[in-house]
C-alpha cells in the first residue's frame, strides 16, 4: 500500500495531522506493508520570498480580527498540538515555502525526506526559527542528513527541483485537493484534514481489505479542509485543515 500526503510546512494542521496519521499507522496490523510518500503543496504560493512576517500579524490582517482574537485562534490550534504531544509556538514567522519543498525533494533523493520534514515542522512550530533565512534552512537540512554541498547547490539554484514541486502541486489539483493535509491511499481513497488517528487506522484497514490497484480517488473519512481551488493570498485554516481560498 502507498499513502501519499500533500502538505505544507506553514500548515499547522499538517504538523498535527502527520502525528495523528503516524499514530493511526502504528495501530494498523499491516503497517510494514505501507509506503509513505510526502508530496508538495504551497498554501501561499504568492507569498514574496523574503517577505516574512509574524504569524499573529498575518492572521489578524487576513481575517480582519484583533491581535487578541488572533491569539485565541492560535491557542485553539496549540491545544490540539499539545494533545498529540507536540510543542507549538505562536511567535513564529509566516513566509514563502517553495525553497523548503525543493529541499524536501533533495531529501527524498537521499532517503531522508521524512527526517527533514519532521525537522522543518519542529523548527517552525516548536522552535519558531526563521525558515526564510537560507543559512537556517541549510543548517536544518544538513542536520537531517543531507550533504552540505548539495544543500548549498540547491539553495543557490532556484530551478533545482522546482519542476518536481510544481508537478506535485498540479497533481494535487487534478486529484481535487483544495487544502492540506490531504492523504491519498493507493489512489483510491482521499482523506482531507488532520483527522483523528482512529480515522486513519480505519481507512488503512478498509483499503487493505479492498485490495486492488489504483483507481479514482474517493473522499473518505473527513470533513474536508475547505473550499476554493484558486491560489489565493494564503491559507484558510479551520478545525482540521488549511485550504487555499479562491481568488
Amino acid at each position: 500500500m502507498r499513502v501519499e500526503i500533500w502538505s505544507d510546512i506553514a500548515c499547522p494542521w499538517c504538523y498535527i495531522g502527520k502525528a495523528r496519521f503516524e499514530a493511526g499507522l502504528a495501530g494498523f496490523a499491516h503497517r510494514a506493508d505501507v509506503e509513505v510518500v510526502h508530496r508538495s503543496f504551497e498554501l501561499d504560493p504568492k507569498a514574496p520570498a523574503g517577505g516574512d512576517l509574524p504569524v499573529l500579524d498575518m492572521l489578524a490582517a487576513k481575517y480582519g480580527v484583533s491581535r487578541a482574537q488572533a491569539e485565541e485562534m492560535e491557542a485553539r490550534v496549540a491545544g490540539a498540538a499539545a494533545a498529540e504531544g507536540l510543542d507549538y509556538r505562536s511567535d513564529r514567522i509566516h513566509g514563502n515555502t517553495f525553497d523548503l519543498h525543493r529541499l524536501l525533494h533533495l531529501a527524498r533523493a537521499h532517503g531522508v525526506e521524512d527526517a527533514l520534514l519532521d525537522a522543518l515542522y519542529r523548527a517552525n512550530f516548536a522552535e519558531a526559527r526563521a525558515l526564510g533565512d537560507p543559512a537556517v534552512r541549510g543548517e536544518i537540512a544538513v542536520g537531517a542528513g543531507l550533504p552540505a554541498d548539495e544543500v548549498a547547490r540547491v539553495l543557490a539554484d532556484p530551478e533545482a527541483y522546482a519542476p518536481q514541486v510544481r508537478a506535485e502541486e498540479r497533481e494535487a489539483a487534478e486529484l481535487g485537493a483544495t487544502g492540506v493535509p490531504f492523504f491519498v491511499i493507493d489512489r483510491r481513497y482521499g482523506i482531507s484534514g488532520g483527522q483523528p488517528a482512529e480515522v486513519f487506522r480505519q481507512a488503512l484497514e478498509r483499503a487493505y481489505a479492498d485490495g486492488g490497484g489504483p483507481g479514482p480517488v474517493a473522499a473518505d473519512g473527513g470533513t474536508g479542509a475547505g473550499a476554493g481551488a484558486g491560489a489565493g493570498a494564503g491559507a484558510v485554516c479551520g478545525e482540521d485543515g488549511c485550504a487555499v481560498p479562491g481568488e
